[in-house]
């Protein structure tokens, strides 16, 4: 498959595939973060929204909310889900806004996505221009020297008269700006099994490299990858979450 052809084909199981993702506490976390850190506004921009799970919990946070993503398949399955809010497909990489934006979000790791470091620096550069003064751009990634290849995260779901098992997994080769994200679906029907295998380039760097990117442009706060508690990032997990305020 290419590499956005799994989510296109598959947009209607997209929610199965994260039904073990706690969306609104993810989005309170932020939420919280913007009122301690931001400029307490309420126009917020989710970017690689995909369904708009978050855009809907911000949106009854009382945010004016929208959503962007590259896959219109998403796209007209979160304007089902959230028929208030504004999407749009756009490259994250190089998207645009009509008025300036109080909170950027980027969950779910995908600030990776940007797949290469030029890329990621027009992602960082985009969204300080899209923000409103002391704007707040938050976001999750994980440090490529502390990836364990062989580690997968595995849930099931039953749908449909059908068994669903996801799976995905880190893949950094150990040197260069690449890493994978690996994904397996296992759908099981009446006895028939099919499976669908992706791999999605990453960019991969360092939190180091990743605040030295950030920081022409933010206040930088790296914090523990918790969504009930703010915390600060205790310099050895793989995984953190990012505040980083407009400067």
């Amino acid at each position: 498959m290419s590499v956005n052809a799994l989510y296109t084909d598959l947009s209607d199981y997209y929610d199965l595939m994260c039904a073990d993702i706690d969306y609104q506490a993810q989005s309170h976390s932020i939420h919280r973060l913007q009122r301690l850190f931001g400029n307490a506004g309420s126009r917020h921009l989710d970017l690689a929204c995909g369904t708009g799970p978050h855009v809907h919990y911000f949106s009854e946070a009382g945010y004016a909310s929208s959503g962007l993503d590259i896959n219109q398949p998403m796209l007209d399955q979160a304007a089902i889900r959230c028929p208030q809010a504004h999407f749009s497909v756009q490259d994250m990489c190089s998207f645009s806004v009509s008025e300036p934006q109080d909170l950027i979000t980027c969950f779910l790791y995908s600030i990776h996505y940007s797949a290469g470091i030029e890329r990621l620096k027009a992602c960082i550069a985009s969204v300080h221009a899209a923000l409103a003064a002391n704007g707040l751009f938050c976001f999750n990634a994980v440090d490529k020297g502390k990836i364990d290849n062989s580690l997968f995260a595995e849930h099931s779901v039953q749908h449909d008269h059908g068994l669903f098992t996801f799976s995905s997994g880190w893949h950094y080769p150990g040197e260069g700006e690449r890493q994978l994200l690996k994904l397996r679906i296992e759908k099981v029907t009446a006895g028939q099994t099919e499976v669908w295998h992706d791999e999605h380039p990453m960019v991969a760097l360092s939190f180091v490299e990743l605040q030295a990117l950030l920081q022409p442009y933010f206040e930088v706060h790296v914090l523990a990858h918790d969504y009930q508690a703010i915390i600060p990032w205790d310099g050895a997990s793989g995984n953190a979450l990012f505040a980083c305020v407009k400067i």
